[in-house]
């Protein structure tokens, strides 16, 4: 018995789902072009499809999970269940004008015409500002349809804006956030659903460690109250007596994203030689 995992067939969040199932332990056989592929130590099928297919496959039962973006599933999939956030390839949709555009508000879209491969998400929007627009179906690059007269706007996914500002474009409204996720088909069967659950476990494991860094630091006895106290930890922080007389060396886990805040502090507090190390998996 495998599961079945779809992934995106190219670009970027191709390769970020590869890395962490490799980062969970998961060796895929994928060779050049090739549309499905098993992996070696883990009991899984690995298919490699265009995004915008990949909810008809998990709605049908092609295959049991997928490697997702939100905004995929927010346009094509809602009746389909997330079971993990994964915290990469994070995006969003937004609505753009042209730089030129005066704009003040989501009114400027009543009457017109946007450009968007995202329909379902546009019209929700749209429907719950009270706004009518046309709407522009377009399967690729949507930022070009206001140059050529074929739109007043856009909506797209945005990353850093840099498309956006290449083509005299502002983002002006953003409808929603996106991040990649497994999603779970609604008729994945009982075999399957425990091989998701140690799927499930491993990926919880590498994510923990992904936002975590591992520090360790020599502190004077007499302010080690003071330094375990801006020490969360992944329980308490471990203190170990050194050789020298009066110090100890503390061990602990620092969410990386109030890392630097954290590091500053204990270097005020007295903590000297911090040594910091990335954590590779994380069992809790």
């Amino acid at each position: 018995m495998k599961i079945k995992i779809a992934i995106q067939k190219s670009g970027r969040l191709n390769e970020d789902s590869l890395k962490i199932l490799k980062d969970c332990g998961i060796s895929i056989d994928n060779g050049k072009d090739q549309l499905k592929a098993s992996a070696r130590n883990f009991p899984m099928e690995v298919f490699y499809l265009r995004n915008g297919d990949i909810p008809q496959y998990l709605r049908d039962g092609v295959v049991d999970i997928a490697i997702i973006g939100e905004n995929v599933l927010v346009e094509k999939g809602e009746d389909i269940s997330v079971s993990e956030k994964l915290g990469f390839s994070k995006c969003r949709v937004s609505l753009a004008v042209p730089k030129s555009v005066k704009y003040t508000s989501a009114k400027y879209f009543q009457g017109k015409r946007i450009a968007t491969s995202y329909p379902n998400t546009v019209e929700n929007y749209l429907k719950s500002k009270g706004i009518e627009a046309e709407l522009h179906i377009i399967n690729g690059s949507v930022e070009i349809a206001p140059n050529i007269g074929l739109a007043d706007a856009i909506c797209d996914i945005v990353s850093s804006g840099s498309t956006l500002f290449k083509n005299n474009l502002k983002e002006v409204e953003k409808i929603l956030t996106s991040e990649a996720v497994l999603a779970v088909s609604p008729g994945i069967g009982e075999d399957e659903k425990a091989i998701l659950k140690e799927l499930q476990f491993r990926i919880k494991s590498v994510l923990a460690a992904r936002q975590s860094k591992y520090v360790l630091m020599n502190v004077p006895n007499n302010r080690l109250d003071d330094i375990l106290k801006l020490l969360p930890g992944m329980r308490s922080p471990t203190v170990l007596p050194l050789a020298e007389a009066g110090w100890s060396s503390v061990h602990s886990v620092i969410n990386k994203d109030k890392f630097w805040e954290v590091i500053d502090e204990l270097r005020q507090a007295g903590a000297e030689g911090i040594l910091v190390c990335p954590i590779e998996k994380m069992v809790l």
